[in-house]
């Protein structure tokens, strides 16, 4: 062999060689989705342009001009000067009002404890694979309402008695959203099913009920709860207006769910029934074990989409007089030592960040749910 013969044989695997720098990094992604073409460019250019021109006014009123401390004990007057942003002060000062409304503040630990227990009952249902699940789903369904009623409520075990008409703030919108949740969907489950019957009564009473509901306003149904059902009660009896409103916003949401679902169960292929039959269950076991788990899986984004907008309706309650989140927000905008604009705009402001962040973790606990379960048929 010449001494020339520079060829061999290689005894392992190359190893491979990286990708072209041109391939990779935030420079290769903004190539290929932000700057791909020339209209992509241009739409690019357009839209960063809008986003500083709409944040910098933001950041300015949030952050940089926001008056943030009253060393001087001004309180309202600390935010009146020209220029000024956010007054946060005024947040800081009416916090305990927007979360616990006209409450006694020597029983705020009622309603802090009432929190601490549905947070701990609550977390084993929203998180997978948990021990005790069932246990706290039964806790948490049958037994929980009545703990935290008589915590709010009290006259029991030497609590004193807080009358509804003292709730208000959050925790008032939460306690009307959470029932409204509970009790609307299984309420829905069976007017959707109800509308599906083959017994001409039935279909016929779920159909009159979710077509009157779904045509008419929240607005007049609360205020048909507060004003107009007291005339039809007997004389002397006068139902506790929170809940009238609560049964109202419950019927109200549950006519929508019932919509909701009866489209998950028309998206269940008709084999899935004949095959259930074939197995000998019968037609509630076919509809309970087959039917339903599928369409309620089909519909999940539907739902929770139901959740929020009750989230949100929660809002309407004001017009009776029930002071929500947003009725405390205004009604401390209203006092006198704090009537300068920016105070009411900061108000609206923390409102609507407290409702972003209910709303945005339902959303993602629905795609989180959506994953989990595979609603898309993904391998």
């Amino acid at each position: 062999m010449s001494t020339n013969d520079l060829s061999f044989v290689r005894t392992a695997i190359a190893e491979p060689s990286p990708p072209p720098k041109r391939m990779t990094g935030i420079g290769a992604w903004m190539r290929t989705n932000l700057f791909s073409s020339p209209g992509n460019s241009i739409l690019t250019i357009v839209g960063l342009a809008v986003i500083i021109w709409a944040i910098i006014p933001i950041w300015n009123f949030l952050v940089a001009d926001a008056v943030f401390t009253d060393p001087e004990g001004l309180r309202g007057e600390a935010c009146r000067f020209e220029g000024v942003g956010a007054c946060w002060i005024f947040i800081r000062a009416r916090f305990n009002f927007f979360i616990y409304g006209f409450y006694p503040s020597d029983e705020i630990w009622r309603i802090n404890l009432m929190f601490v227990i549905g947070i701990i009952l609550l977390i084993p249902l929203l998180a997978p694979r948990v021990p005790f699940v069932r246990t706290a789903a039964i806790l948490f369904f049958g037994v929980y309402p009545f703990v935290a009623y008589f915590l709010m409520y009290g006259g029991i075990f030497g609590l004193d008695v807080v009358a509804t008409r003292q709730w208000g703030g959050l925790t008032l919108t939460l306690i009307i959203s959470l029932i409204g949740i509970i009790l609307s969907m299984p309420i829905g489950i069976l007017l959707a099913l109800g509308r599906q019957s083959k017994l001409p009564i039935i279909k016929a009473f779920c159909i009159a009920f979710i077509e009157l509901w779904r045509a008419v306003p929240l607005i007049s149904v609360l205020f048909m709860a507060s004003v107009m059902f007291p005339l039809f009660m007997p004389q002397g009896t006068n139902p506790d207006v929170l809940l009238r409103a609560i049964i109202g916003i419950v019927l109200f949401e549950s006519a929508y769910m019932a919509e909701v679902v009866r489209g998950g169960l028309q998206a269940i292929p008709g084999g899935q029934r004949e095959a259930a039959y074939a197995l000998g269950l019968n037609k509630i076991k076919t509809t309970a074990l087959i039917i339903l788990p599928q369409a309620l899986k089909h519909v999940i984004p539907g739902i929770v989409n139901t959740f929020i907008a009750l989230f949100k309706d929660t809002t309407l309650v004001s017009i009776i007089g029930i002071f929500e989140l947003l009725n405390t927000v205004r009604a401390a905008g209203s006092d006198i030592a704090w009537q300068f604009p920016s105070d009411a705009v900061t108000g609206y402001v923390f409102a609507g960040f407290v409702f972003w962040i209910f709303c945005f973790g339902m959303s993602r606990y629905s795609i989180y749910m959506e994953g989990r379960l595979h609603t898309g048929h993904r391998r």
